[in-house]
């Protein structure tokens, strides 16, 4: 046998019996079977052999099977990041004549994709306020299929009434999807909203994991997870026909992630709701939405969910944004934003570093919000820096916008 062939087909195989704090990261596209036998007879939707690398590896296995835990469901799939969780999500249980219904504080590239591609397949959709439950009573028709939920609301961090939503779904017979980026399997368990009560829960859940399973800024990755057996059955086969694998290197930086992901959302947490209370007392914000807030609309909402006997504080998002005081220009606001040093000007966040990001809601809300006081909105996302230090780049930033009064 020559030598180029013997690099290819050589007979030693490591020892199996290795264990490390890590996972082992395996790599394939092709998945070698002992006989065809043995390939007929293997069955990857149940984890229990492999078939092909874009269904599975042990790597990605035991990722899926630690984010089912995280999130308090059974079956998990990966997807090359969160936007595409929700339009996997979207494609598996959507068709022509159906409708879906989203909240007007969703991720805007739900809306932006309910508005193309589920438009262009025939699937409409309807806008509704999440902190009005009779509002999405008054939406869902009997061509209504899904209804997406999502807690807190993207950017002005509104908090509904989750489990009134849900039940809501529940009597009306229709499918809802959680976007529980925000509360990452920590802040609560959406699966069970009503402990005690029936576990009243969310049908499905869809998670960023570019945000704090990462923590790093650096991985795309998204999932879905369900308690349902039928609707992993769905979504599977779905995941199977569109073929949106993940990459084992990416699957092996949020394996190496998650232990820690607890300590750093409460460290987030802890930074956020520090820094969100000495901007409340800043004439320059009129306003400053973060749920752990009283002033915050559905504070109320969080407070129930949130607040347990093991978590007698609450947990939170280390996330939060404030109205600027309606008397400043844009020019004025973007100045702000310039003049921050340690907050950077990106999007995401749940990673290191502190971002930080204008909107103007104006466009990308369905209808005004009242409970939103008149004013360009800033997103600021808290990282691992220290909270003074935090406070005081807010403080000089203000100052060099000249919007200290």
């Amino acid at each position: 046998m020559s030598r180029s062939t013997e690099l290819i087909h050589h007979a030693y195989l490591p020892p199996a019996e290795f264990e490390a704090p890590q996972v082992g990261v395996f790599k394939a596209s092709t998945v070698i079977f002992p006989s065809l036998a043995a390939m007929r007879e293997r069955e990857w939707m149940d984890k229990s052999s492999y078939t092909y690398g874009l269904h599975g590896t042990p790597t990605t296995f035991t990722l899926e099977e630690r984010l089912a835990t995280l999130e308090g469901g059974t079956h998990c799939i990966l997807t090359p990041s969160g936007l595409a969780a929700i339009a996997h999500v979207d494609f598996a249980l959507l068709k022509t004549g159906d409708e879906v219904l989203i909240p007007d504080n969703a991720y805007a590239p739900n809306k932006s994709l309910a508005e193309g591609e589920l438009a262009q397949f025939g699937i409409t959709h309807q806008v509704y306020d999440p902190q009005d439950v009779n509002d999405l009573a008054s939406r869902i028709t009997p061509r209504t299929r899904l209804v997406w939920l999502e807690a807190a609301g993207s950017v002005t961090m509104e908090f509904p009434d989750l489990s009134a939503l849900v039940q809501l779904c529940k009597a009306r017979g229709v499918l809802c999807a959680l976007d529980n980026t925000w509360g990452a399997g920590l802040a609560f368990n959406a699966f069970d909203l009503t402990p005690g009560q029936g576990k009243l829960g969310v049908d499905l859940t869809i998670h960023a994991l570019t945000k704090y399973p990462s923590g790093g800024g650096d991985v795309l990755m998204g999932s879905i997870v369900t308690r349902s057996d039928e609707l992993a059955r769905v979504l599977k086969l779905t995941h199977m026909r569109l073929g949106t694998g993940v990459g084992a290197n990416d699957a092996e930086m949020v394996l190496r992630s998650l232990s820690s992901m607890p300590l750093r959302y409460k460290a987030q947490d802890l930074a956020a709701r520090t820094l969100a209370a000495w901007c409340a007392s800043q004439p320059a914000f009129s306003q400053v939405l973060h749920p752990a807030l009283s002033s915050s609309p559905g504070h109320a909402n969080w407070q129930q969910l949130c607040v347990t006997p093991h978590e007698p504080d609450g947990l939170a998002a280390g996330i939060f944004s404030v109205v600027m005081d309606e008397r400043f220009t844009s020019a004025q606001v973007d100045a702000f934003c310039d003049a921050l040093q340690l907050f950077k000007i990106g999007y995401s966040w749940g990673g290191p570093m502190s971002l930080v990001m204008p909107y103007n809601m104006a466009s990308s809300r369905v209808r005004s919000a009242s409970h939103l006081k008149r004013g360009r909105v800033v997103r600021l996302c808290i990282g691992l820096e220290a909270a003074h230090d935090l406070q005081a780049d807010v403080l000089q930033a203000l100052q060099s916008a000249q919007l200290q009064s």
